[in-house]
């Protein structure tokens, strides 16, 4: 069982059925990844509901362009797997569609996106691309 491939294979459903909100749930490092969807503008809002359930849950309303009813992310893709992990030095970190998307990525100093990764110099695991 892979926790971030659930977390994106769910934000993936709700985004092709065209809902507003999606529930999943929590763990630290999911909502880690979701307030970084949420600092680079993929998603409008999230909620930690920490007392629904064991773990909590993480509610988050989804963002759509208001004219064409397209969804802000395009593509959610997993990189590093449980079977195969990946990681990348910080001059070695991948850009995706050429710095229009974002890859994140877990390094010692926390979660965060390749560019402040390169900005601060260090490497880790890198989990998805989203664009």
């Amino acid at each position: 069982m892979d926790p971030i491939a659930d977390y994106l294979t769910r934000l993936r459903n709700a985004i092709k059925a065209n809902h507003r909100v999606v529930e999943i749930p929590a763990s630290n490092i999911k909502k880690e990844i979701t307030k970084v969807l949420y600092d680079k503008g993929y998603i409008q809002s999230y909620k930690f509901d920490d007392e629904a359930k064991v773990g909590g849950i993480i509610k988050i309303a989804l963002k759509y362009n208001p004219v064409t009813k397209n969804s802000a992310i395009v593509k959610l893709e997993r990189v590093s797997k449980p079977g195969l992990r990946k990681y990348a030095k910080s001059d070695a970190l991948p850009r995706v569609l050429n710095g229009m998307g974002v890859a994140i990525v877990s390094t010692s100093k926390g979660l965060m996106t390749d560019k402040e990764a390169r900005l601060q110099n260090v490497g880790g695991e890198v989990l998805c691309y989203v664009y």
